[in-house]
């Protein structure tokens, strides 16, 4: 049985949007996305909701320099952060030292009062992918901190309480809703390239499915959002309840992974169809909805001709 059926052919949205203005970001989820709100990130407003910074605030070794942020072990209070890192995650202690304040989320506090009002069924909010966010961050040599271990460990601990924490806000407003939190990972389109020929996928799998799973155990679904050409068994294998890519301009490429794909929709799994080609201005201002219906049909259809049941597309 599928438990999560309703979701079939639901209008979802990505995070980001253009606005400077909370109000009007706030009107196009009421008014659009009212069957599954979503907490929308203004980077046009403020750096400081950038999918880099925005989930950053409190954890150890973070440090703005001249307008920059870098991540150091050499910050004289990065060892009790990390001893207050541990104690939340393991003791819940303090949690809410790791939530999203009104600098780094202007629109947090009016889509919880949305889904106060709404009481959807499922709600949506987002964190950065720890790869992404591990390969961005560096210290003030430029390594990244992906490649120190500690750095690492600590980057995954913040993001899992940022899930947690805003998981814990929308059950408060609405406890029968089911929050979805998708996991940006844009720099999984990066990983099979000579620049990244270090990384063990391995590892990523590792850190994504403990990310997944602490987000599926604090009552909510787990997705991964990438917006180029990826390497899906990665987000499959950490098995995650839905997958996101860009169907516009790379359906082609679930064809690489269809025995994977075809494992996670019988498990259940969900492919959620990123259709409108918002990173590409010129198609976006050219394209019209029979040209995107056309390609959502023939983005399916790759998965139906490799011999994907359609029901299970559907």
């Amino acid at each position: 049985m599928d438990k999560y059926k309703d979701l079939k052919n639901s209008c979802l949205a990505i995070g980001s949007l253009p606005y400077n203005s909370v109000d009007e970001a706030m009107n196009i989820v009421r008014q659009f996305y009212y069957n599954i709100p979503f907490c929308p990130q203004l980077p046009n407003l403020s750096a400081k909701e950038n999918m880099i910074i925005q989930y950053i605030e409190n954890m150890p070794g973070i440090i703005f320099l001249e307008n920059k942020v870098f991540i150091d072990k050499q910050k004289e209070s990065f060892f009790e952060e990390l001893k207050n890192l541990d104690l939340a995650l393991k003791n819940k202690y303090n949690q809410n030292i790791y939530g999203l304040t009104h600098e780094y989320s202007k629109c947090f506090s009016k889509f919880l009062e949305l889904i106060t009002e709404l009481k959807p069924k499922y709600a949506k909010v987002q964190v950065t992918g720890p790869f992404t966010l591990a390969m961005n961050l560096k210290d003030k040599k430029g390594q990244s901190a992906y490649y120190d271990n500690t750095f690492k460990i600590s980057i995954l601990k913040t993001l899992i309480l940022k899930a947690i924490w805003q998981i814990n806000q929308i059950k408060k407003c609405s406890p029968n809703t089911t929050p979805i939190v998708f996991i940006d990972e844009p720099m999984l389109s990066h990983l099979e390239t000579s620049t990244f020929n270090d990384v063990s996928q391995d590892e990523i799998i590792t850190i994504l499915t403990e990310l997944s799973k602490a987000i599926q155990n604090s009552g909510a679904l787990s997705a991964v959002h990438c917006c180029g050409k990826c390497n899906w068994s990665i987000p499959i294998k950490a098995e995650v309840n839905f997958i996101n890519f860009d169907a516009f301009s790379y359906a082609e490429n679930m064809n690489l992974y269809i025995q994977e794909t075809d494992k996670f929709l019988k498990n259940g799994g969900k492919i959620v169809w990123g259709i409108v080609p918002t990173l590409d201005k010129k198609a976006l201002i050219n394209t019209n909805i029979n040209e995107l219906e056309e390609k959502l049909i023939r983005a399916k259809s790759y998965l139906t001709n490799n011999g994907i049941d359609k029901m299970k597309i559907l």
